[in-house]
């Protein structure tokens, strides 16, 4: 976060920059440096307050945090030849038409499960 110190040494056009990097705008008339200096210096600590208040981007419901886990039982884990198989894949070796498409189906899968599993640990922080 930024500290008032190194925000004052800053011109307005510096603080304004700033302001537009973070998509800031400043708190009242944007020609003194206080108004612009007062948003960069607030935001984070507005930002945190926001998602414990629910407004924007929120917590998962304990319910939707659930379905996430029931999407991940059902994909199950691949048996040891589709393991195989998935490997073969991702190194380039693909089927001919039309069992590479099954190939696909089961690498997006794969795929689908392993981001899933991302998402129940970075949820889980």
């Amino acid at each position: 976060m930024f500290t008032r110190s190194e925000l004052e040494i800053k011109s307005i056009t510096q603080l304004r920059d700033l302001c537009r990097r973070y998509g800031i705008k400043p708190t009242g008339n944007a020609g003194y440096k206080a108004s612009w200096i007062t948003s960069l210096m607030a935001f984070p600590a507005l930002a945190l307050s926001q998602m414990e208040e629910g407004k924007g981007l929120k917590r998962l419901s304990f319910e939707a945090y659930q379905n996430i886990a029931v999407a991940l039982d059902q994909l199950n884990s691949p048996t040891d030849e589709q393991a195989a198989l998935i490997k073969l894949t991702l190194e380039g070796k693909r089927y001919e038409a039309p069992k590479r498409w099954e190939q696909e189906k089961l690498l997006n899968l794969y795929k689908a499960k392993m981001k899933l599993e991302e998402v129940m640990e970075l949820l889980g922080q």
